[in-house]
């Protein structure tokens, strides 16, 4: 449950309930909204909004599987929660013959910046009912009948006449005051998943939430590992899904921003120079794609899809974690002078103490092998580029952490799900359960003043709704910020106040290791 900060953080300023004058855009104006501000330290503040606290339970429903049908473009296609209609009415038909009180109905989401929104599908949906318990009921008889489904609140649905309760909580770092240090953290290496709250714990942060994408599935990847860009303490240790926004922090608090960023590596011997695939991550294996040509399906970025490369020559820094990743291939191993100790075979292993490797794999192992000799050096290189094309050189006190899809631009909702790989060319059902409805969300962002704000909207509960992404950049929007986007949510979404998680994480078994987590830190003396 919703819990308070810890007595020392509201001691230097009492908090105290107001009644919002910029309501957020959620559910009819009419809703009740109450806001309470905490001083945490200077220059930091904590807002915790509820809105439509008192809003009446809706119903919960069963949604149900459907596969092809003999109406569907692809009959052979497998179920999905939402399919072109014919195949949804004659389900739904089906369902009524026996004996369930079903219903088809469209699906039409909202248009963004890159996608044109209208009809996403349609659902088959079985009964309205006051509690879980008589949904999950239903659901049984319904898998007895030989059907699939799940039971669903309607609250989570997006729909714009919902009254609540939403509960929102907002970080504002305001630079002209802050001491403190605004920094990212992925923990004692990348390949292994930390929680918010041991991150924060660890660091001694005043305040902390989740940060970027990860690798969850060690099908995946190695679990922890950032799906896209990583840059801590001025290093790049992993890199971009290619053009995907990122949030950009040093450690001042100041000059906060949202950027698109390329990179390009490489490694240079005595002979020649070879391209590099990617860093600090399994071979093979680009979680959210937008990597390099030859990726399969695609090398645009893919949210939430693993694409696919045989052949790949990936850097690896002792941050990845005690060993690189095993497997076929071949690994050069350098020591804390570039010079190469080893040449191994099949790749995996620990690193000498401030050293690094490089993996080949598939076709470029023949690459690698004409490179590396032992004795020799090899140099590895990497250029971050934003999308003017301009080099971007992080300093040691700065650190970027993935995102997407991106929401605010210069004050003005600005969505970018196509752009960023949220849809998903022949699964509405995907865009759908992600986009669309709502869930746990973390955003991030600065205002006109140039103040950092964090946000995390609980959901997956009747006692908070979530937000669609749509619903997420009016909030953002509404919370004043000139440019905002969205980190990993669902169960990633956390917030630690002075070592204690404050908000309700949606995973039923609590508060869910992620890969990395952005932290306000107190000034050091």
């Amino acid at each position: 449950m919703f819990g308070a900060p810890p007595a020392q953080a509201s001691a230097a300023a009492p908090p105290g309930t107001q009644r919002s004058g910029h309501v957020l855009p959620l559910g009819p104006a009419d809703l009740t909204e109450t806001r309470t501000t905490t001083t945490l330290q200077p220059g930091v503040t904590l807002t915790r909004i509820v809105r439509g606290e008192d809003a009446p339970a809706l119903p919960w429903t069963v949604e149900v599987t459907i596969p092809g049908g003999a109406g569907s473009p692809d009959p052979d296609a497998p179920p999905a929660v939402l399919k072109e209609e014919a195949s949804a009415q004659d389900l739904a038909a089906d369902l009524v013959r026996h004996g369930f009180r079903a219903r088809a109905e469209e699906v039409r989401t909202p248009g963004a910046a890159d996608y044109a929104g209208g009809t996403l599908g349609w659902r088959v949906r079985v009964g309205s009912f006051g509690s879980q318990s008589a949904a999950t009921a239903e659901r049984t008889r319904l898998r007895a009948a030989g059907y699939t489904g799940s039971a669903v609140y309607t609250g989570w649905d997006g729909d714009s006449s919902a009254r609540g309760p939403w509960h929102i909580d907002v970080l504002t770092i305001d630079p002209w005051r802050f001491g403190g240090s605004l920094q990212a953290s992925y923990g004692p290496d990348l390949e292994s998943r930390e929680t918010t709250s041991r991150l924060s714990e660890e660091a001694g942060a005043t305040a902390a939430v989740n940060a970027g994408f990860f690798v969850l599935d060690p099908a995946a990847g190695a679990p922890g590992d950032p799906a896209g860009v990583g840059v801590y303490d001025g290093r790049l240790l992993s890199e971009p899904v290619s053009g995907r926004p990122s949030l950009l922090v040093h450690d001042d608090g100041r000059r906060t921003q949202i950027a698109r960023l390329t990179w390009q590596g490489s490694v240079t011997g005595r002979s020649a120079s070879l391209r590099l695939s990617g860093i600090n991550r399994v071979p093979g294996l680009i979680r959210n794609c937008g990597g390099s040509p030859g990726d399969l399906p695609t090398s645009a970025p893919l949210h939430d899809v693993t694409c696919t490369n045989p052949d790949e020559l990936v850097a690896f820094t002792p941050d990845f974690g005690p060993s690189t990743p095993a497997g076929e291939g071949l690994e050069a191993v350098l020591d804390a002078r570039h010079r190469v100790v080893e040449v191994r075979s099949p790749r995996g292993g620990p690193l000498p103490s401030g050293g690094s490797s490089v993996q080949a794999t598939g076709r470029r192992v023949a690459e690698l092998s004409g490179l590396a000799r032992v004795g020799g050096h090899l140099r590895v290189a990497t250029t971050l580029r934003d999308e003017r094309g301009h080099r971007v050189a992080p300093s040691p006190r700065t650190d970027i952490v993935n995102a997407g899809p991106e929401l605010v631009r210069d004050g003005r909702i600005h969505i970018t799900p196509a752009t960023d790989g949220m849809v998903h060319p022949g699964d509405p059902s995907w865009y759908y359960g992600w986009v669309h409805k709502r869930n746990p969300r973390t955003l991030a962002g600065v205002d006109a003043a140039g103040r950092t704000v964090l946000v995390t909207a609980d959901g997956r509960s009747t006692a908070s709704l979530g937000l669609s992404i749509a619903e997420s950049a009016g909030v953002a929007r509404a919370l004043g910020l000139r440019d905002a986007v969205n980190l990993d949510g669902g169960g990633s979404t956390t917030m630690v106040i002075g070592g204690k998680v404050i908000n309700d994480p949606s995973d039923a078994g609590g508060e869910r290791p992620v890969g990395d987590a952005l932290m306000i830190l107190p000034r050091r003396n």
